[in-house]
């Protein structure tokens, strides 16, 4: 039998016409993000920085927002989507010029810090579309938003190879391009959204509980809902120390140079495109969020244990000089001092080169996409069918806020266990989470209606 799916009706059908807009605004918007992701771990390398300290700045952007994503999630209930919107928009421009100014490891901290802090733009967005959509399509509409983050991971690190390779490889250059393109997305939400949060449905946040951590455990206890925060938060620790620490598992293990895990990225770019633009909307009516999830666990955890597997095999065009140039120079503008530490990334050496650890990695990323793209738009459908309309943009605020938690322990653990256990623990700790989270949601979805 078919959990949670029922048939469609006409108005069920997805709006394209309503969901253009936020879609285009929030792709924008991400390939400021995806510009900057393929290369913030060489960045850091090239101040020095070891896996720790990477790890600890990969953290520092989910742990403000932890902090800032349940109050604006809230605020965008009271005062509504698009105000919200454009304030977290502005931090992230800000956060990106101080990133291409950067000229010591504190900088890069300070700039991730301040983008986070006011870092609501997809909680935001998935309340939007939240507001757009019926129960039937919203697996599919709030699956968009995860297709323009694909698609944002295939054009954004082509946009950071392509000025990576005019300036000769300086890591400030993608930083401003990347703040050029959050300032377009600020002028497009000013003249393209329309807000969707009728003033007749705004809470009032003058009582001090709507933004309390009594409300928030108020909300695990629901029935279901709390089971689905704590599955989004512990799934996350998994696949966002998949995603953070994979340029520096590209570097150790393939000798991957920034350019090169751009073309990583793309391909990962497309996969979630596909997932999330095409095929989740028809898994969603087909099977329900209840097996979707289950699938989507299942195959994160095929993804995490292949990629841990990947072997130590650089491509044929690998150089071991270069690379290890690229990374002791990269941050200096011309005319400026050479650098002076030492790389703290171990590289492959050039005694066996060959396809076969590319093209290992690049088939492990299949399952492990599929999985991360199935999961967040289904548990988050399933969030908000639990909840009133009055708490829609709450509750996604407290999703928010636990992904970006995990999102911040993610890095910090697998940082630690990237560089005291070998590249492949992160993965294969991940894998070992998932697993347990697939056997625990067969015992629990297995007493919903339907199943």
């Amino acid at each position: 039998m078919k959990d949670n799916a029922v048939p469609q009706k006409p108005e069920d059908k997805l709006d394209f016409k309503k969901i253009l807009p936020v879609f285009i605004i929030i792709l924008i918007d991400l390939l400021g993000l995806t510009i900057i992701i393929p290369l913030m771990s060489f960045y850091a390398a090239s101040f020095g920085a070891n896996a720790t300290t990477i790890g600890l700045l990969g953290a520092a952007y989910p742990a403000m927002q932890v902090v800032g994503a349940p109050i604006l999630g809230r605020l965008s209930d009271r005062f509504g989507r698009k105000p919200i919107l454009i304030i977290s928009q502005i931090g992230t421009l800000l956060g990106f010029i101080l990133l291409g100014f950067a000229d010591a490891i504190w900088m890069l901290f300070a700039a991730r810090i301040l983008d986070g802090l006011s870092g609501a733009n997809i909680s935001t967005a998935q309340a939007v579309i939240s507001d757009i959509t019926t129960e039937n399509n919203r697996t599919q509409g709030l699956g968009l938003i995860g297709a323009a983050f694909g698609l944002g991971f295939v054009v954004g690190p082509v946009i950071a190879f392509l000025s990576l390779a005019i300036s000769g490889n300086n890591y400030h250059v993608p930083a401003f391009v990347a703040a050029g393109f959050s300032l377009i997305s600020i002028i497009m939400t000013t003249v393209m959204l329309k807000e969707t949060h009728p003033a007749r449905k705004s809470v009032s946040l003058t009582a001090r509980k709507e933004i309390s951590l009594q409300l928030f455990f108020a909300t695990l206890k629901k029935p279901m809902v709390g089971f689905l925060l704590v599955m989004i938060f512990v799934y996350q620790i998994a696949f966002g120390g998949f995603q953070q620490l994979l340029s520096l598992f590209t570097l150790n293990r393939l000798g991957l140079n920034a350019s090169g895990n751009s073309i990583i990225f793309v391909w990962v770019g497309i996969l979630v495109v596909s997932v999330q633009g095409y095929f989740i909307g028809k898994w969603s009516r087909r099977f329900g969020e209840f097996k979707l999830i289950r699938f989507g666990l299942a195959m994160l955890v095929t993804g995490l244990l292949l990629t841990a597997f990947t072997p130590r095999i650089p491509p044929p065009w690998y150089s071991k000089a270069e690379v290890t140039t690229e990374l002791s120079s990269s941050r200096y503008l011309p005319g400026e001092t050479p650098p002076t530490q030492n790389l703290q990334i171990e590289v492959p050496l050039e005694d066996k080169k060959g396809l076969l650890g590319l093209g290992w990695l690049l088939m492990a990323m299949i399952p492990a996409a599929i999985g991360g793209g199935v999961l967040q738009p289904s548990a988050n459908s399933l969030l908000t069918r639990k909840v009133s309309i009055e708490e829609v943009g709450g509750t996604l605020g407290i999703s928010a806020a636990l992904l970006s938690a995990a999102n911040a322990l993610a890095p910090v653990v697998g940082g630690a266990l990237f560089q005291n256990l070998g590249s492949s623990a992160p993965y294969f700790f991940g894998a070992i989470l998932c697993a347990i989270l697939f056997l625990f949601s067969k015992r629990t979805f297995s007493q919903q209606p339907g199943v």
